[in-house]
Formats: C-alpha cells, structure tokens, sequence
C-alpha cells in the first residue's frame, strides 16, 4: 500500500475550507412542576458564549469554574467572561463572541439568540451559558457542542437542523441550596456539577435549536506555483518533496473530501521535505 498525494499544478491552485451558517435559539423552561417553585422575579442574565476549537475551553465538569464563569452563574455579569473570551480569540482558540438578552425578561418560555452565525470548520465548537436568576451559583450551558457531522457528505460535513435539552449547572462557588438562598461562599470552591437535586431536580431548563441555513467550500488563493513539482507521487515511504516554489510559509494537506489534515510550518525551511507517513493511506491534495 501507498500514500498517495496529487498536487494542484495550476497558475492559482486552491485549497478547501468549509463554513456554516447557523440561527441558534434558547428558549427557558421554569416551572413549579419540574423545578419545585419559579420564585418572584425569575429571570435570566445574557445568553453569552463563543465559537472555538479546544473542547472544554471555558468550563469543564468536575473542574473548578474559572473566574467569569463565576460571575455569571453569580451575578449574572458577564465582564470577566468576556475578557476570557477575547483571550481566547486572541490566542486563536476561539474566533467570535457571542451574546443576546433573553425576551421576555420573565423565567419560563423566554428567547434569546442569534441569527446567520457563521461557524468555520476550524472553530466548529461552540459553548452558550446564562445565569439562572435568582439562585446561588447556577447556570445553563451548551459546553464544547461541535456543529461538525460524522457524515462528510452531509452539507459539507455540518450538522443539519437539530434540537436538545439544556440543563442547569453548579458552578461550585457558593452553597446556597434554594433559589433565594443568602450569599454563603463555598471554602474552598468545589469542581463545577450538574444540579441534580432540589429544587431542580436535575431537569432540563431550557432548549437550544441550531437552524442549518447553508454551507459552503472556501477556496482562499494561496499562491502561483505552476513550476511546483513533488516527488515521489505517489510516495510509498510517506516522504516526499517539493521543488520549484519560493517564500513558502505553510504545507497544508486535504483529503478528498476537501477537510483538513495537517498543516506543516516550513517558513524557516529552504529544503521543502515533508513527511506524512503518520497519516493513512489514501488520496491527498
């Protein structure tokens, strides 16, 4: 068996990225049926979050809550999460924010969310949260929810129109066990959990529906290489080279679906020697 890899040798070859557009919506669930009361001015703060590529990257079950997700599942202030977010963003973790007041500001069946959210296939994460008010130290969240389908072939690798459950979170700062519960801080501060016991019973608080709109293969220029040449093709060892081009910064492989399987810094290189022989076997772009 061998690796196969082909190489555009146009004037302007092209690469494949794809994108999706979402609307996403949250709609709340408060009632005295699923989560014993809905006291006097249940409400919830911003609908905030981002869109990311590391799993986990602003909260974790079974970790301790960083400092903004504190704050929101507090007080519903969403300053510190914010700047966390933005670090995020400018580490290249994460690559939007994003936030919408919930209507009505009342507790059960209230909306909030976002229209023609375009997601890239190289932040398909997203994470949502909002305090749950009034309580100790709860909140909803879609925690690391990848929009990427298992099927490839399925617009463009991106999942079609869904719905599921939002449930409630402790954030592991404050002992509180009601939702008017006084201000009791938690010494020293417990691992984020789900609330599973009184008074919400470990029920669904919410639902959140990703409307897929359209996606598409973006296909960004990345230089004239007409007098490229690779060698061997197909290469049996997983080794190959490639001659002919100059100031090269970036080797980025594709299959032939067009998804993305490496992308291989060769800024500091004059002699473009690439190995793939960890990667299986198959055709290549």
């Amino acid at each position: 068996m061998f690796k196969k890899l082909l190489f555009l040798l146009l004037p302007t070859a092209t690469f494949s990225q794809s994108t999706a557009v979402y609307d996403i919506n949250v709609t709340t669930i408060w009632n005295s049926f699923e989560h014993t009361s809905v006291p006097a001015g249940a409400h919830w703060s911003d609908l905030i979050g981002a869109t990311h590529n590391t799993a986990n990257e602003f909260l974790e079950l079974g970790q301790l809550a960083t400092i903004g997700i504190k704050d929101v599942a507090e007080r519903g202030i969403n300053t510190e999460f914010t700047n966390e977010i933005n670090t995020a963003i400018v580490n290249n973790r994460a690559n939007q924010l994003l936030q919408d007041g919930f209507a009505p500001f009342a507790g059960n069946n209230s909306q909030a969310g976002f229209t023609n959210v375009t997601v890239d296939e190289t932040f398909p994460l997203i994470t949502l949260v909002a305090m749950v008010a009034p309580s100790p130290d709860w909140f909803i969240s879609v925690n690391s929810l990848s929009l990427r389908s298992s099927n490839p072939l399925l617009n463009n690798g991106w999942k079609d129109t869904f719905t599921m459950d939002v449930f409630v979170y402790d954030a592991g700062t404050d002992s509180g066990t009601d939702y008017n519960s006084g201000n009791q801080i938690t010494t020293p501060f417990e691992p984020i959990s789900m609330a599973s016991g009184f008074p919400v019973n470990g029920n669904r608080m919410a639902t959140v529906t990703f409307t897929y709109i359209s996606s598409t293969l973006n296909t960004p220029d990345f230089g004239n290489v007409e007098n490229a040449k690779l060698y061997p093709n197909p290469t049996s060892s997983g080794l190959f080279s490639i001659t002919n081009v100059k100031n090269l910064k970036t080797i980025t492989i594709y299959d032939s679906l067009g998804k993305r399987i490496n992308t291989i810094d060769v800024s500091l290189k004059t002699d473009y020697s690439i190995d793939i022989s960890s990667i299986q076997n198959g055709i290549y772009l």
